[in-house]
């Protein structure tokens, strides 16, 4: 158990308690200290606080933190298609068909175990037992690139940037439709499915959602265009583009079963990601080519 206590002086006096331990602890986030806090963990007085305590003078803070479990996921070595690497940071090309991290009905198989294989014991331990170093996600039948943070301290400083949109990710979408706009961007917000919980919905009481777009080249019946994306919800660029008219080809989700291509997964490619490093400052721009399944249906759209 790490145990770290503190007096609150008048430099901390009327911050909110979560801001305050994220600001005094930099390998903790704020969203670690409002989990802590959650699990009654952080104790203001002899009491347990809540995330929106505003902190008096004299006030003695106690931070209790478990020591993290061991990681029982087994390495594989599954190949990696390796855009950028450093002692900080790793950034992939993720193939279609992988699923990130462990879970129901996927115990092994996954970028963790992959990432596990390659990194060793190089991996940040904030995203716990069976996400280490996983910054941000992408849907198993979605392609292109994701960071994984090699140490806590990167992992903290890109949740933080991912938290206040300074992260662009650009994508790339094959959709049925001949899409009218040029460019638009689509405000909705997004929440779990009331009728299919493995769903997600465009819902007035969900989460605020985000989306740009722009038209890149148009079909016979399909358009292919460039997102990018301010939140990140889960599934928000595919219930996006369906919900407006124009679902994502090879969708089996939201794409009311229809596949012309006959696919396995949606046309959906994190093509290219920029952000500043979060340990040297230096701003990297990372791009991914389409994959070959996706290159073949463009060129063959073109010829009829």
């Amino acid at each position: 158990m790490d145990n770290r206590e503190f007096i609150v002086d008048e430099k901390n006096e009327g911050i909110r308690i979560d801001k305050a331990i994220s600001e005094k602890y930099e390998d903790i986030s704020r969203a670690t200290v409002q989990r802590l806090i959650e699990e009654g963990s952080v104790l203001v007085n002899g009491k347990v606080s809540k995330a929106s305590y505003k902190l008096c003078l004299n006030d003695r803070i106690i931070v209790n933190i478990k020591e993290p479990q061991r990681i029982e996921i087994k390495e594989e070595n599954i190949p990696l298609d390796i855009i950028y690497e450093d002692d900080d940071i790793l950034v992939i090309n993720k193939q279609k068909g992988l699923v990130v991290h462990p879970g129901n009905g996927n115990p092994d198989g996954t970028l963790v175990n992959a990432i596990m294989y390659h990194c060793k014991e190089r991996l940040s331990g904030i995203g716990g037992e069976i996400r280490p170093g996983i910054v941000h996600r992408i849907d198993k039948d979605t392609s292109g690139l994701l960071i994984i943070a090699k140490n806590d301290k990167a992992h903290i400083i890109l949740s933080e940037a991912l938290k206040n949109h300074e992260i662009k990710k650009t994508y790339i979408a094959l959709v049925r439709g001949n899409v009218k706009e040029n460019e638009a961007t689509i405000n909705m917000p997004i929440s779990r499915s009331l009728s299919d919980r493995t769903k997600m919905a465009v819902s007035k009481n969900g989460k605020n959602a985000v989306t740009h777009f722009k038209v890149l080249e148009r079909f016979a019946g399909f358009t292919l265009l460039e997102v990018n994306i301010e939140t990140g919800r889960t599934h928000q660029i595919r219930v996006h583009l369906s919900q407006i008219g124009y679902p994502i080809v090879g969708d089996s989700v939201y794409s009311n079963g229809k596949n012309p291509f006959g696919v396995e997964g949606q046309c959906l490619h994190s093509q290219k990601l920029e952000f500043k490093h979060p340990i040297t400052n230096e701003k990297l721009i990372l791009k991914a080519k389409l994959p070959e399944y996706f290159e073949k249906i463009i060129e063959d759209l073109r010829k009829k």
